[in-house]
């Protein structure tokens, strides 16, 4: 009997939005082909399934394409969510995180990009770090005592955030907040989808995900 074709996962190992695709597909057990991107030299074949050229881009095996992290998050727990992490999933978190927050992480990790002043959007991200922590203090996850999908989406910003000047965020009273991406950074889950690939080539052996 031939074994099923996996899907194939474009993937930048830091990325922030291709670490969450990576969690819920890990979290759901789907094994895909992993091809990691090196972003100042894209593959031709990523490019031809997702003309955008970023990461995560997932391609099915009857050649539909999902290239954007929340969609293969969802793909992926939909076929299979053994932690109900759909359970705990925040729509209106999430946007705050993907839209005012990341607009202010990025001008304040690459000021030279965008002519911005770091320190005033340090300033604004941290109104949101604040109301993150005083959740988190509530019940240990931002939605109850489990991680679910609002967690898995918005950890890998906040650890983005957090690494831009780590002396700087651990001088700050956020104590639920640091403790809660701590606990997910030294979590299996998290360690085992930051493994460290050669970017992908043609012709290079297929190197497995999730199996």
């Amino acid at each position: 009997m031939t074994s099923p074709v996996p899907p194939v996962l474009y993937s930048f190992r830091r990325c922030p939005y291709a670490m969450r695709a990576r969690l819920a597909l890990r979290v759901a057990g789907i094994a895909c082909e992993l091809r990691e991107v090196k972003l100042a030299n894209k593959p031709d074949a990523m490019l031809e399934a997702s003309p955008k050229g970023t990461v995560p881009v997932l391609v099915l095996p009857d050649g539909k394409v999902i290239e954007e992290s929340l969609e293969v998050m969802h793909w992926a727990l939909e076929r299979s969510d053994p932690e109900d992490w759909r359970e705990r999933g925040d729509a209106q978190l999430i946007a705050r995180n993907d839209g005012p927050f990341k607009h202010d992480l990025d001008r304040y990790k690459y000021p030279e990009r965008h002519g911005s002043d770091p320190q005033a959007h340090r300033q604004s991200a941290l109104e949101t770090l604040r109301d993150l922590d005083a959740r988190i203090a509530l019940s240990g996850q931002l939605c109850g005592k489990t991680r679910g999908l609002a967690d898995m989406a918005i950890m890998p910003f906040i650890r983005q955030f957090a690494a831009t000047d780590r002396t700087w965020f651990d001088a700050q009273d956020l104590p639920a907040l640091r403790a809660w991406l701590d606990g997910h950074l030294a979590s299996e889950l998290f360690t085992s989808v930051m493994t460290r690939y050669t970017p992908w080539q043609p012709g290079d052996a297929p190197v497995w995900f999730g199996r």
